[in-house]
């Protein structure tokens, strides 16, 4: 079985996902489910089609959920090396054309590179692990070669 690293607030975020859709939007659903079978016939009621469709989605959601959360490995804050790219770390970086970018190193999961959250599965995630500021990283990405500059790292 596979670990899935996540951030503390990551694996809060699941949990808390799951207890809603449990708590909340299950029972809600089977609430419409009968409220709709009250209307008659099944065969066509849109009703009824409907909030059986969206209890699928929902088990299917807690199941998923259930399973990252079983093999999910919370990553504490390093307590050395604090001057390195670790996981967890936030990373500010300049890139080739003087733009500077600051990113939290998180699982694959996590990831949301809109929000500033990079894998360390990622081509720059992985280039960036263990680096230090003043370090220089290469990165061969789908367009082209990148150049990095590490500016500082802190958690």
């Amino acid at each position: 079985m596979q670990k899935i690293h996540l951030t503390r607030a990551g694996h809060d975020r699941l949990k808390e996902e799951l207890s809603h859709l449990k708590k909340v939007e299950r029972p809600a659903t089977i609430q419409a489910i009968a409220t709709a079978r009250e209307h008659g016939d099944l065969s066509e009621n849109a009703d009824y089609s409907a909030a059986r469709e969206k209890q699928g989605f929902i088990e299917g959601r807690i199941n998923e959920l259930e399973d990252k959360l079983a093999r999910a490995e919370v990553m504490t804050k390093p307590t050395d090396n604090l001057d390195m790219v670790q996981f967890g770390a936030m990373v500010k970086v300049k890139d080739d054309k003087g733009k500077e970018l600051t990113y939290q190193l998180v699982g694959e999961l996590e990831a949301d590179i809109s929000q500033g959250s990079l894998s360390t599965a990622s081509p720059i995630g992985r280039a960036l692990m263990g680096k230090k500021a003043g370090d220089m990283i290469d990165i061969i990405t789908p367009g082209g070669e990148k150049t990095y500059h590490v500016l500082a790292v802190s958690y």
